[in-house]
């Protein structure tokens, strides 16, 4: 008895703000009728843009997928620091803010290979649980520096104060995998002597995959899955075609 055709394919997804990476696996799920659903890296539920998945026997392809580099628009805002790093997290730390001058003399400390400790309220795992379960919990969480490689920071705008300092920045970040924006835009503030965390993030593109490309969440949720041929996963890999015989033998 032959077994059921399953789908498979590539699915691009344009995250919204306020709901989960998994979220939007459960409703990919739904709507291709396929629990085999694998992905090439989350976002966090307070950022938006693209999230690749890999539907059925597709999801054998997600280590020789090209997902770097990572390209992200982010938008920060000067004067305190936050638990998360982001605008959903309490206050922790205030610091003038930045004139634009100390921003850009900085701007060289977060760009190329450098050593970044994550977020506490990140995945990383400390003693076999995730950090941000342990940060929940109240535990103080301490990470260690990883290597991360950042090709390209770009300023896009900058929102002054009254008194002429930054106020809000956004950046377009062209970096490696592992790279956590909010702890780039931490680092970077810090070195320009002030304090700042994420506002927005969005995930423009993953490796040769854009979210211009990708389908909406709704869309998603009404049935309009939008999957792509498994190969459209690895493009540029050379391809042989085989006939019936061939594929018989």
């Amino acid at each position: 008895m032959t077994a059921p055709a399953t789908p498979d394919g590539l699915l691009l997804v344009d995250k919204p703000a306020g709901v989960s990476s998994h979220d939007v696996v459960n409703a990919a799920r739904r709507a291709v009728g396929e629990r085999r659903i694998g992905h090439a890296g989350t976002l966090d539920p307070f950022a938006t843009g693209l999230l690749v998945l890999l539907v059925g026997r597709a999801t054998r392809l997600l280590p020789h997928i090209p997902d770097e580099p990572k390209v992200y628009e982010a938008r920060l805002r000067f004067g305190h620091e936050t638990d998360t790093e982001d605008l959903a997290g309490q206050p922790t730390r205030e610091a003038p803010r930045p004139t634009r001058a100390a921003l850009l003399e900085a701007l060289p400390t977060i760009i190329g290979r450098i050593e970044q400790v994550p977020p506490a309220y990140s995945a990383k795992r400390v003693d076999g649980k995730r950090a941000y379960e342990l940060a929940r919990a109240g535990a103080e969480v301490t990470l260690k520096p990883s290597t991360v490689t950042v090709h390209r920071v770009e300023l896009s705008a900058l929102a002054l104060d009254p008194d002429g300092r930054v106020e809000e920045a956004t950046m377009r970040v062209v970096c490696g995998g592992g790279t956590y924006v909010r702890s780039l835009a931490r680092d970077w503030a810090r070195a320009a002597g002030s304090a700042a965390h994420l506002v927005a993030l969005r995930r423009l593109a993953t490796g040769p995959f854009r979210v211009e490309d990708a389908t909406t969440l709704d869309a998603l949720r009404n049935g309009d899955a939008a999957l792509r041929p498994a190969l459209d996963a690895l493009p540029g890999f050379p391809v042989q075609r085989l006939s019936d015989d061939e594929l018989a033998k």
